[in-house]
């Protein structure tokens, strides 16, 4: 079982859209995601705006890639360095701990992901 940053068990994420890198709904690692996609976010407009500029478009549908797109509201796993750098900047999305599993704390502060947490 995978621990999440509050050091119990991971739990999902979202399971629409399908997410998590290995897309099972879960921010798991398994140790070869080059992105750590570890972080559970709850998307807004300014979050993905922040991502489009940051020269990831994840609002716009990919269907090749079976990508529906994202939108303000949708649960999704971020890469850890990407929510820390939109958290520097002023524009972190909600997180869910939960669903954000530990390999998260190397690269994001405990107390910023509190700070922006729903489950608290």
């Amino acid at each position: 079982m995978q621990r999440n940053v509050l050091g119990t068990d991971l739990v999902p994420c979202s399971y629409d859209p399908m997410t998590g890198y290995y897309r099972t709904g879960c921010c798991e690692s398994r140790g070869d995601d080059p992105g750590v996609h570890v972080v559970c976010a709850v998307m807004t407009d300014e979050f993905l705006t922040f991502s489009k500029r940051a020269g990831n478009d994840l609002s716009t549908p990919m269907p090749q890639y079976g990508f529906p797109g994202l939108k303000a509201g949708d649960q999704w796993c971020l890469c850890a360095s990407r929510w820390q750098e939109a958290f520097e900047a002023g524009a972190a999305p909600k997180v869910v701990l939960a669903a954000t599993h530990l390999l998260a704390l190397e690269f994001c502060d405990l107390d910023a992901l509190r700070a922006h947490a729903l489950d608290a």
